[in-house]
């Protein structure tokens, strides 16, 4: 198929019983779950991870940048929805009472209500990959019309010859809920190359949020894999390709009219913001409108950023962190032209997704940001003032579980989803 063709530019490669709050026993580590991060350190006004940054070089531009003091506002309990989930990654709500969970590989979209069980998964993506190829999927949401088109978008990737991954595309399809199927498939974006070469990273991005107007921003991963070769393409810093991107697209998938770069020469349409290096989770703030961006950093340096239109963050000309094996990587922390992040995590807590919590059920979360973490093993409650981070509450580190997503239902509870078949959801005590 034509899609597959190698580019030329790049030869990269509901209501369960709860478990007790804040006394639910300590989870084992299971083999290949995370490496081993250490408890918090629990005290206001204390910032709560007791390592030391990875270098002594990576002073902040601001106070506020990084290290937030320790703040809990409100009690809660935590309860486990189910356990019988696959790869989970990623969670919607639908209109019904159910929730639609997307699964990452084997690529399917499950529903889940009431009782702890998921259902087999929906019909109708069976020929979404090309004959050979395994199907992956990523971030599921409902269109903002869902309620009269019934339409939902997907992000996915397929895993192709020699087991690489393709780059992140994104679909859309009508969801039919009595019938338990998807049906009128259509995707409407391929990054770009189509498959990076020579290179599994899973540095992929994939989350999907919607403007105002209904169009939609979709983060890209640089796919870098973490060697000094792939610093050197500079990818992200490159706008002929769709690496280390955030993409503007209409609702079906053409270049959105107001994007920063339809006029310049050689570069994608489709690009909004750029110099991205593994996008993990995007949102927008209700209250201000500001959209908000977390992705990894190499070792130390994840980062938290407001994304403008037409800005660059940097990477890997700056960044916050350094090579695995402790070398710099680039510039430095700061270059002119080059956005700096909003707060950043060193050591890292490998971010995923975020949302701004507008329920009712905790007012004192009331526009509080959750991000998950995978390195971390839990979620984070960042409180966020004139756009800077002010304190930072770890979560359901106890649990010892990679946090692929974290949302807001409609109930006003908090849900985070694990990778590893859990769906936790955390309530008032």
């Amino acid at each position: 198929m034509n899609h597959w063709l190698k580019s030329g530019l790049l030869s990269l490669a509901l209501l369960p019983a709860p478990l007790a709050a804040q006394t639910v026993a300590t989870a084992p580590l299971p083999p290949g779950e995370s490496r081993e991060h250490p408890a918090p350190a629990i005290a206001d006004g204390a910032y709560w991870d007791p390592r030391p940054p990875e270098t002594a070089k990576n002073a902040p531009a601001f106070k506020e940048q990084t290290r937030a003091p320790f703040k809990s506002v409100a009690p809660h309990k935590v309860s486990l929805v189910t356990d019988k989930l696959g790869q989970g990654w990623s969670v919607a709500f639908l209109p019904s009472g159910k929730m639609l969970v997307s699964e990452k590989l084997p690529g399917a979209l499950r529903f889940l209500d009431a009782s702890d069980t998921p259902s087999a998964p929906l019909a109708g993506l069976e020929n979404l990959a090309a004959a050979g190829h395994k199907l992956g999927l990523m971030e599921v949401v409902l269109a903002p019309d869902f309620a009269k088109s019934r339409r939902i978008y997907f992000s996915f990737f397929e895993v192709v010859e020699k087991g690489f991954w393709s780059n992140t595309n994104l679909a859309y399809a009508t969801l039919d809920e009595d019938g338990a199927k998807v049906s009128d498939v259509k995707v409407i974006f391929r990054g770009s190359p189509a498959v990076p070469l020579n290179n599994s990273s899973s540095k992929q991005g994939g989350r999907i949020v919607f403007g105002k107007d209904g169009s939609i921003f979709l983060i890209m991963g640089d796919r870098d894999a973490n060697r000094h070769w792939d610093y050197m393409a500079m990818l992200a810093q490159k706008l002929d390709n769709h690496l280390g991107k955030v993409v503007h697209l209409m609702p079906e998938g053409a270049p959105a009219k107001d994007n920063p770069f339809l006029k310049t020469k050689g570069a994608l349409p489709e690009i909004w913001a750029y110099g991205l290096r593994s996008p993990q989770g995007l949102a927008i703030d209700p209250k201000t409108g500001r959209m908000w961006e977390v992705e990894h950093g190499p070792r130390g340096g994840d980062e938290l950023n407001i994304i403008k239109r037409g800005a660059n963050y940097g990477w890997p000309v700056i960044t916050r962190g350094i090579n695995y094996p402790g070398e710099p990587i680039g510039e430095g922390v700061a270059k002119k032209g080059m956005e700096q992040p909003a707060y950043y995590w060193d050591p890292v807590i490998g971010t995923s997704a975020m949302a701004f919590y507008q329920g009712d059920l905790f007012p004192a979360w009331k526009n509080s940001l959750f991000v998950a973490g995978l390195r971390g093993v839990g979620i984070y409650r960042l409180e966020i003032k004139g756009g800077k981070v002010v304190a930072e509450e770890p979560m359901l580190t106890d649990q010892k579980a990679r946090m692929r997503d974290v949302k807001i239902g409609p109930d006003g509870a908090v849900y985070a989803l694990a990778e590893r078949g859990k769906l936790f959801k955390i309530t008032p005590p």
